[in-house]
């Protein structure tokens, strides 16, 4: 029963990061990662599939190895978390809002900026 709980997880993990392959506020990789997790608790074929992607497989390595990030998706996640900032500024979004979401923002960031280059 365990064993399906976890398939299950991976799956939906692996579902989140298809539209986010399509919709740009979705991540990718990070559901991905919780993916292989999964899948390394379940179905070691799976996982070995996923870690053997030529697109993802890289990245899900560097991370699982070196907790690495590439420098490229550092950048793309920096612009796109202050991209959206602005996007709340632009809508006129309540300042309570936008603090709370430039703390957040500000907190992710740094931990993302943090990770060594890949």
């Amino acid at each position: 029963m365990t064993r399906i709980i976890w398939l299950v997880v991976g799956w939906i993990a692996v579902g989140c990061a298809i539209i986010g392959l399509f919709l740009p506020i979705v991540p990718t990789v990070p559901f991905l990662l919780v993916a292989v997790w999964a899948f390394g608790r379940s179905s070691e074929r799976l996982r070995e599939r996923l870690l053997s992607d030529p697109i993802f497989g890289p990245e899900i390595r560097k991370w699982q190895e070196d907790g690495a990030i590439s420098r490229s998706a550092k950048v793309l996640s920096t612009v796109t978390m202050a991209g959206s900032l602005v996007l709340g500024i632009w809508l006129d979004l309540p300042t309570y809002a936008l603090s709370i979401q430039a703390v957040i923002l500000t907190g992710v960031a740094a931990y993302i900026l943090s990770r060594p280059d890949a």
